[in-house]
């Protein structure tokens, strides 16, 4: 039998500490709770997340190890370079954040069902309302192809779901936010647990110990979020010039 503790309804920033987290399932630390931004917030500052499918209670998650890109060396690869060639593509960042939930929630082939569901859209809209989540969006014209969304604390970014409708649309996104990470002074992008996707894109597996030590070090540092609101339009080949 599973004993989890029960998160106090009334005590939104109070969490387990992560390392008392299961080893099976890996990184279950706790349920209930809400989603509520200051609760949100307050996991992501102590490296946990919040992850369930439909039917299931509110868990909290901090796996061991922790999947993570460093965003000095998050490149765009040769592939991903020619897939671009002659495309006229342009990125954008905070102009469809709650189109890019819905696009990351979509079917996918394979996949039985989503975990980005209704209180999830909404939680996340609530935070980046408050300029604490934000999206990065790839066009072909008018049409939304690709993109990602995440939130941002300190000069730690965890990255939740990224999407593509057309070959190539994700990985411009995730290249995209590492060059501006890497702009900003954030060396780690969160993407929490590894697969075989992630790790080809260049992720890499670190002890949670490791990344909670990271996570206490950067959530401290200040970072002014309206830096987000400035980017503006890039087109494709600026953010491929821009890659190590």
């Amino acid at each position: 039998m599973i004993r989890l503790p029960l998160l106090d309804p009334l005590s939104p920033e109070r969490f387990p500490d992560a390392r008392q987290a299961l080893t099976e399932p890996n990184g279950l630390l706790a349920f209930g709770g809400d989603l509520s931004p200051r609760r949100l917030l307050a996991a992501y500052e102590h490296g946990i997340f919040p992850w369930f499918g439909p039917g299931e209670p509110l868990l909290w998650w901090s796996p061991d190890p922790r999947c993570v890109f460093d965003t000095a060396t998050l490149r765009a690869n040769r592939s991903l370079r020619r897939a671009l060639a002659g495309k006229d593509w342009r990125v954008t960042v905070d102009q469809a954040f709650v189109r890019v939930m819905h696009a990351c929630a979509a079917p996918r082939p394979g996949q039985p069902g989503t975990w980005i569901g209704s209180s999830i859209i909404d939680a996340y809209a609530a935070l980046h309302s408050q300029g604490h989540a934000h999206s990065v969006e790839v066009w072909e014209g008018e049409v939304l192809i690709g993109g990602l969304y995440g939130v941002g604390v300190g000069r730690l970014f965890c990255g939740e779901s990224m999407f593509s409708a057309h070959s190539g649309g994700s990985k411009l996104a995730l290249v995209a936010l590492a060059t501006l990470l890497r702009e900003w002074g954030f060396p780690l992008l969160d993407a929490q647990v590894s697969n075989p996707h992630l790790l080809g894109l260049g992720a890499r597996e670190i002890p949670r110990e490791a990344f909670l030590a990271q996570v206490r070090k950067l959530v401290a540092e200040p970072f002014d979020a309206a830096q987000w609101s400035k980017v503006g339009t890039r087109s494709a080949t600026d953010y491929l010039q821009a890659s190590p």
